[in-house]
């Protein structure tokens, strides 16, 4: 039995999530995350990876990434209650989307891409509306850049 299923996503209105099928322990992997190896190059030339839309990117290194949105297959989170991880598993290099906390049958999993904080942090709004959420999916480390409420309720929620 899948660990998920996939259908309307209660975070993203216009896109489709994973919901647990069954109970999930920390430390589960959940999915592996697949798609084709890519050069920056064909990344920055492609309109499929313009920031108004979904996009289904894992940055490998300064010269490759894994397009994730290929043969029909979609991956839809935004932040909390999974990471994604890579990992050297037989003959190369596996990724894997993996709990990093219990979670509940017919929980919507979300993942946290950890982007860097930057000038263009904007772009990618998360819709997660956690309270502790900071409001844009940047890397942990970064959040408390954004902007003091997010440091409040951090303290808050302690």
């Amino acid at each position: 039995m899948k660990l998920y299923k996939i259908k309307k996503s209660n975070i993203d209105r216009n896109g489709r999530g994973l919901y647990a099928t069954k109970n999930i322990k920390a430390g589960t992997k959940i999915i592996e995350y697949i798609g084709n190896i890519i050069t920056k190059k064909q990344t920055e030339d492609s309109n499929k990876f313009d920031n108004s839309k979904p996009i289904y990117l894992f940055n490998l290194n300064k010269r490759y990434d894994l397009d994730g949105q290929v043969r029909g297959i979609l991956h839809a989170w935004s932040i909390i209650v999974a990471q994604i991880t890579a990992e050297y598993e037989g003959t190369g290099l596996k990724i894997w989307v993996i709990a990093n906390k219990e979670i509940k049958k017919g929980e919507e999993i979300t993942c946290d891409y950890g982007f860097g904080y930057d000038a263009d942090y904007k772009q990618f709004p998360c819709k997660c509306k956690s309270i502790n959420c900071c409001g844009y999916i940047v890397r942990t480390e970064s959040r408390w850049r954004i902007n003091k409420k997010f440091k409040k309720n951090l303290r808050i929620n302690r």
